[in-house]
């Protein structure tokens, strides 16, 4: 039986993404820097654990690890889906904020593949790591200048690590969400004029439902993508492809 760590595992995309773990018959670590709520969707899901740790800290990264080690006797995948969204004109953004963006998405990600691979190179047995990026890791919308930079870093990071974790026989690949309704998304898709214009650069004219981008996280982490390392997978409703 698998065990799988899922960051940002109390809300959107990190909960489905724990959930079809789970589902297919994982054992999950649901991590969340909100504690309570990974905690709700531990306890829904079954099979798993709630742990409440900070990605931007090594400390919260190897605990995490650590707990799905202790309780679950090993970690095969990690996915990084932790991160926060903040937007607003470069030429007055705040400075702590920029640098909070990044630690979260950017730092975050990396701690998280870090630690996680570590507990995989002492298994021996490989695994999968899955990143989650953006549309933003390969385009750009005004005010989005943190946002875009972590997101195009975590692209970067996840091709550095899929080169670098290899030998190890780990896999690290990472999916670019477009558009999806979740509630990082919630005011922006709440404001109509908002809504129309982002529906507007999305050929299939609708937000993606956060299962859909857990559904091609669950199959990068499956023997069904055992030869796909450092890919960027979009799962953005055209987007890109417009």
């Amino acid at each position: 039986m698998a065990v799988a760590l899922v960051t940002g595992a109390g809300s959107g995309i990190g909960t489905c993404v724990a959930e079809l773990l789970a589902g297919r018959g994982d054992q999950v670590v649901c991590a969340d820097l909100d504690g309570a709520r990974a905690a709700e969707v531990a306890d829904r899901i079954g099979n798993a654990i709630a742990v409440a740790a900070d990605v931007t800290e090594p400390a919260g990264c190897d605990f995490m690890v650590e707990a799905a080690v202790d309780r679950f006797g090993g970690l095969d995948t990690a996915v990084a889906c932790a991160g926060i969204e903040m937007g607003g004109d470069s030429i007055d953004f705040d400075l702590a904020t920029f640098r909070r963006i990044v630690d979260v998405n950017l730092t975050g990600s990396f701690l998280t593949a870090q630690r996680a691979a570590r507990a995989m190179v002492d298994q021996g047995n490989g695994g999968a790591i899955v990143l989650i990026g953006s549309i933003n890791s390969k385009v750009v919308l005004p005010g989005t200048a943190a946002y875009a930079s972590s997101k195009g870093g975590v692209l970067l990071l996840g091709q550095a690590l899929a080169v670098d974790f290899a030998r190890h026989g780990i896999r690290v690949n990472t999916v670019g969400p477009g558009v999806t309704d979740t509630p990082m998304s919630a005011v922006s898709l709440a404001d109509p004029g908002r809504r129309a214009k982002l529906m507007g650069r999305t050929p299939l004219g609708r937000p993606a439902h956060p299962r859909e981008i857990a559904e091609v996280v669950a199959f990068l982490t499956s023997d069904g993508a055992s030869f796909m390392t450092g890919a960027f997978v979009p799962v953005d409703g055209g987007w890109l492809a417009g």
